[in-house]
């Protein structure tokens, strides 16, 4: 497929993110708890392997831009079967962690943003999707956007 405008601006608005997230700064630096610590590491590794199996997963269809990549293959299985979008959930799970992890509201609050980035660039990306496999609107109804759906 062709990539449009948008697709250049929702990767150049998650390079700026992930560039922010990166500088180190002690700025709205907060102490946190011992278990809110360990909750924030284990967000991390839980974000990172789901972020990895994904990336595994998706192979040679993977891309930064939102529009699908030519020829590609609606994947289901593995995280796929539960999550739609299973790498922008790991990346948050495991931005989030570190930022829960390390007491850092600068880094919870990018964090933030990209969940807002993610949910907007999704949308955009399913459209394309559902213009390319006539039984996307089938499995988007039973797989959550970011979370699996519980009913």
């Amino acid at each position: 497929m062709i990539k449009s405008s948008w697709d250049y601006i929702y990767v150049a608005i998650q390079l700026i993110l992930f560039v922010i997230y990166i500088i180190p700064t002690t700025a709205l630096s907060f102490s946190t708890y011992e278990i809110l610590k360990n909750i924030g590491l284990i967000t991390l590794i839980l974000g990172v392997l789901i972020g990895i199996i994904s990336l595994l997963q998706l192979n040679k269809h993977l891309s930064t831009f939102p529009t699908p990549v030519s020829g590609s293959e609606l994947i289901r299985g593995y995280a796929y079967k539960y999550i739609r979008h299973p790498i922008y959930t790991g990346i948050l799970f495991a931005l989030f962690g570190y930022g829960l992890h390390i007491g850092s509201a600068y880094k919870l609050i990018i964090t933030s943003a990209l969940l807002i980035l993610f949910f907007f660039k999704s949308k955009y990306e399913e459209k394309k999707l559902t213009s390319i496999f006539i039984d996307y609107p089938i499995y988007k109804k039973r797989t959550g956007r970011f979370l699996p759906k519980l009913f």
